[in-house]
C-alpha cells in the first residue's frame, strides 16, 4: 500500500531536495525502513540507538501525533499522509 511522506526541510539533503516521498508500507516503521533503502542515513536522522523516534523528531500520521497512537508501529492504510516534523526549541533571554 502506498504512503506519502512529508519531509521536512533539514532532511531533505539526503532525499535529494525531495519535500514528499511515496513508499509501500503498513507501519510507521516499515515507512521509515523503505525510505532509508531508497536514502540511506534518513533512519538514522530519525530513530536513536536503540531503535526509536529521537526526542526532537515528532512524526504525524493522518495529523495524529504516532507517540498517542502505538508509536513506530501504528498501521497505516493506503493514502495515507504522514509528516516528519522536527521540534523546535530554544530561544533567547532578553528584556522586553
Amino acid at each position: 500500500m502506498s504512503i506519502k511522506i512529508r519531509i521536512p526541510t533539514p532532511l531533505r539533503r539526503i532525499t535529494n531536495g525531495l519535500d514528499r516521498l511515496e513508499v509501500d508500507a503498513s507501519t510507521i516503521s516499515e515507512g521509515i525502513d523503505r525510505m532509508d533503502e531508497q536514502y540511506p542515513g534518513i533512519r538514522d536522522r530519525l530513530l536513536d540507538d536503540q531503535g526509536g523516534l529521537k526526542e526532537f523528531v515528532n512524526i504525524y500520521a493522518s495529523g495524529e501525533d504516532i507517540r498517542f497512537l502505538d508509536g513506530l508501529n501504528t498501521k497505516l492504510k493506503d493514502g495515507d499522509e504522514v509528516s516528519i516534523v522536527p521540534a523546535v526549541a530554544g530561544g533567547a533571554v532578553g528584556t522586553w
